[in-house]
């Protein structure tokens, strides 16, 4: 047993033992909650509305992109909460009516979540609705999922599919914060 996981079980048995903890399916609800954070839920909830998408898909793409820190910034250069490179969100910017996109716009969490939640349902239209074609494309990009697609036959691929395993891991791991997010957030993502 790893050290991470044994201090875990520990925290759990201490939390069990005084009472604190209210277990679900034998997970703990504040475990999840603390693993799986959430901010900014209006921001999330109101985008969601607005580009007709699961608030907790949109909660679990921040979650894997920032852990929802505004502030982040990667080392291939992609900004804020939903981690946009520059040139995505000036053309997203020049699309939905922006006049004087600036970069460091991307780190205020309105308008970084505002641009994201505009590429999901972008990309999710272009994959007719296929969300791991979409969540791969926000991963390693169009034009790699659009040359999968050509090279596979068809448009139905599934995670284990994808050929960068990156890009497998990301869609697989967004998928199933989305489950966490529905599950313990359901009231705060308007579910």
């Amino acid at each position: 047993m790893s050290i991470r996981r044994l201090v875990s079980v520990l925290i759990l048995v201490a939390a069990v033992s005084v009472g604190f903890v209210y277990l679900r399916d034998g997970e703990p609800t504040w475990f999840d909650r603390i693993r799986y954070p959430l901010k900014y839920e209006q921001i999330v909830r109101g985008h969601a509305k607005n580009y007709d998408l699961d608030p907790a898909l949109v909660a679990a793409v921040i979650y894997q992109e920032s852990k929802f820190h505004a502030d982040a910034r990667s080392d291939r250069g992609a900004v804020g909460l939903m981690q946009l490179l520059p040139e995505t969100a000036e053309g997203i910017a020049e699309r939905t009516g922006g006049s004087q996109f600036r970069v460091s716009d991307l780190y205020d969490p309105e308008i970084n979540v505002r641009y994201g939640a505009w590429y999901l349902r972008h990309l999710l239209d272009h994959y007719g609705g296929n969300e791991v074609l979409a969540l791969a494309a926000y991963n390693a990009g169009m034009g790699n999922v659009d040359r999968w697609i050509d090279s596979h036959g068809d448009g139905d691929l599934k995670p284990s599919d994808l050929p960068f395993p990156e890009t497998r891991a990301y869609v697989k791991k967004v998928l199933g914060a989305r489950s966490q997010y529905r599950r313990e957030y359901a009231r705060e993502l308007g579910l």
